[in-house]
Order: C-alpha cells, then structure tokens, then sequence
C-alpha cells in the first residue's frame, strides 16, 4: 500500500469512485458515518492499548478526548446533515426578478487528509467526518510518530470502508511527499507551521483549497480581578494534560507584575501537590524530551517546581518556570511540552502590545477576569483563532463552535456544520423557466 505504485492506484480509485457519483447520496454519507462510528466502539480496547502505548493516555483520557471527540463529531453529522445539505432555493429580485435561484452544497473530490501525533485518533478521524458527510472521499495519513495508534486507524478504516471510499497510507516524509505529488482536490493538515507551509505550497499547485491546523504560543491573560484558585483548577487541567502536547494548550501565563509572586506561589504549590512524580504521559520521543530539558538549561527564569525527566520512559515533570522575560528561550516558540513560564506585565496596554509583538495571532486566547464586558473588549483588540474567558481549551470539544487559527496558527475552520461547510463547495444556480 505505501509503495508509489499502490498509492497511485489507490488515487485513481477514488477518482473513478467519486466522479462515478457513489458519494453523492445522503443515504450513502449517514450509512458510511454510522458504520465507522461503530466499528470505532467495536475496537475501543484496541485504541486504549495504542495510545497508552504511543502516548501513555489513560483509558479515560482516551474516552474523553480521543473516542469521545470523534464519536461527538460523528453524532453531529448524523443529526444535521440532511439539513445541512439541503439546498436554498428561492426567487431573485432586481434585475433578474421572475428567475429562480438555488444554492446548492457539493463535495469537492478527493481530500488528503494528515494526522498530528499529539490526539492522533482524534485529529486524524475527527477532520475525516466532514470530508465524508460533505460527499467526499478520503485518503488518510496518520503520524508515523505514534505507529500503534496508526495501526489501529488502518484496521478501522479497511474494517468501515472500501478503499475506493476512505483509504489510510501509513508511512513517514516519504509516502507524504508521494501523497502530495498527487492532484488533490482539498488538503486538510494538522501539525507544524513548518510543515504546513509545504502541504500549502502542494495544494496550490492544484489551485485546491486548503485547512491548515497549526498552533502557536497561546496566552493567558490574568487580569488584576480573576479568581486566582478557578485559573489555577482549569490551568492544572489544560497546560498538562498529554503533557503540554496540545496546540490549543496555554503556553505561557501573563500576571500583573504586583501579583507575580503570589500567583506563582499558589500555583506552584497546587502543580506539586496535584502531581508530584505522578506520571503525565508520555513525550512523543527523545528528540522531544531533550528539547524541552534544552530550554530549561538556557532559560533565565527561575524553575519553581518540576524539571525532571526520564528519555527511558519519556516522561516529563509538571513544571513552572517564574520571572520569565520576552526573550527567554522559552518565549521563542510554541512549547508542546509541561512547562508553563510565568510572564509579568505593568498594565493591559502592554500586555496586549507584547502579545502582539513577539507572538501575534496565536490559536487560542484566554483570558480571566470576572469582568466580561472588559475582557471582551480585549479579546477583540487582539487577533487569535479563537478566544475562551474564564476557561481554557475546552471550546475545541463542541461541534456547535467553529475551530482554527489564523495566519501563523492555520487557516480555515472545523467541527460539526462548520466541518461541511469546508468541504463543501458553494454552488449558485439560476433557473429561468421556459415560455
């Protein structure tokens, strides 16, 4: 299958499969949908044992954002979709009053689709959804980085699919770079900028539309009136959950400066007591491990708690890092990884120029203050993906909100309708009746 011969037969596969029409039935899109979300419960056993393997998540975890994630997104479809794909049909006014007009919703074709390592069931299957109750075909590339969880994509994709319909391709940069020669009709990654850049250069060769889900450094921004015990709860959950490997994940924390020590205090104090040696996770690899240790040799903050690591079991302590400046090695770039510096600022005209400045656009913003009307007005003075106030990260488990970035941090959104919109192309049609 990932010999260059296999993956251009699989291509002209679908090709003859979408444009033979198979695809463009609702009946066929619900069935299609109902059939992977049950073979996903069928092999629920399997997934855990892949990702505890890859990534050390507990069946809970895995229950919550991986299964769940997809599972949720799958019910979405199969609720709305009739709905979603019907046709507008009305008449038109002004110069071409008397004449029909309809808007209709069509699937582009065949969509190369790219799995991240950090939720690989979740964001491999999850952007795959939309592609099938759009009327699409897909072709599927999990990471390479978390193999048993690949694995156990193919398994359920062969089991729910012929692969004419959904196909997986297993493999590294070289089936990546073979899927990519191809003329896709839509591109839908997640992972690096680095490597978003080149899946962007790819589709526009074919003038094809694309999703990039990137990441960024996401803030927090603590106003002087927040509920310091409810931002350290959410943040306890958000920042080290798979342990900092999450693109929506707060990156770095930003306190007024006459608070900086009091934050720090009470919240270091709740990391250690809430998780000690306790295992968070599994880091993806060495490569990444000796990364993470890399900033907090150079860093010129001060290691408050955490900082320990094992390369043999890839495991990574809850860290905070305090008293840390814009140009620290840990304010270079997006973390992905437990450990959360702590930023001061002298009042929100700067905090916002600075956010701006050194990492403009991140995915995600979040601020809090028991103050909404101030906050709001903040978030709207800075640019994001999307912004949260008084939580964090949890806005990506609805399929009723629209997700991505914007510039640096992606393009395009997902979940739920907003997942058919995207793959969908807006079709006008104008009907003049016959005398």
């Amino acid at each position: 299958m990932n010999s260059e011969n296999a993956i251009d037969n699989i291509f002209k596969q679908q090709k003859a499969w979408f444009y033979a029409g198979k695809t463009r039935d609702l009946a066929v899109r619900l069935a299609a949908l109902r059939k992977l979300k049950e073979v996903i419960f069928q092999h629920r056993q399997h997934i855990y044992t892949a990702l505890e393997s890859d990534l050390g998540k507990t069946p809970e975890i895995v229950d919550r954002v991986e299964i769940g994630a997809v599972v949720e997104e799958i019910d979405s479809a199969l609720e709305g979709l009739a709905q979603w794909a019907r046709d507008d049909v009305f008449m038109l006014s002004g110069t071409l009053a008397g004449s029909e007009g309809r808007i209709c919703r069509e699937p582009f074709g065949v969509c190369y689709v790219i799995g991240p390592f950090n939720y690989p069931f979740n964001l491999t299957l999850t952007p795959l959804v939309g592609a099938i109750a759009a009327g699409n075909t897909a072709i599927l590339k999990p990471s390479e980085a978390t193999p048993e969880t690949s694995k156990i994509i193919k398994k359920i994709i062969d089991l729910s699919f012929p692969p004419a319909y959904v196909a997986v391709v297993e493999g590294g940069r070289k089936e990546n770079e073979l899927l990519l020669a191809k003329p896709f009709d839509f591109y839908f990654f997640t992972g690096s900028p680095q490597v978003g850049k080149i899946v962007m250069k790819a589709a526009a060769e074919q003038l094809a539309p694309v999703v990039l889900e990137l990441g960024g450094k996401c803030p927090v921004v603590v106003f002087d009136d927040a509920d310091i015990d409810h931002l350290i709860e959410r943040l306890l959950f958000a920042k080290y959950l798979n342990s900092g490997q999450t693109c929506v994940a707060p990156d770095y924390l930003l306190v007024p400066e006459d608070r900086h020590d009091e934050i720090v205090s009470r919240l270091t104090a709740r990391v250690a007591a809430a998780y000690g040696q306790q295992s968070l996770g599994k880091i993806v690899n060495s490569r990444q491990i000796q990364k993470l240790a890399g900033y907090l040799q150079q860093t010129r903050g001060n290691v408050e708690t955490g900082g320990e690591y094992s390369e043999a079991t890839r495991q990574f302590s809850a860290t905070v890092v305090s008293r840390v400046g814009w140009d620290d090695a840990l304010m270079q770039e997006e973390i992905f990884g437990p450990i959360l510096p702590v930023v001061t600022y002298r009042d929100l005209t700067e905090c916002r120029e600075n956010i701006i400045r050194y990492h403009a656009r991140p995915l995600a913003l979040y601020i809090f203050s028991r103050d909404t009307e101030k906050a709001l007005s903040f978030i709207k003075t800075v640019q994001s993906g999307d912004a949260q106030i008084n939580d964090i990260m949890t806005h990506v488990l609805s399929s009723e909100l629209p997700f991505g970035g914007i510039g640096p941090s992606g393009i395009g959104k997902y979940h739920g309708k907003f997942s058919f919109d995207i793959y969908s192309h807006v079709r006008s049609i104008r009907t003049v009746r016959a005398s």
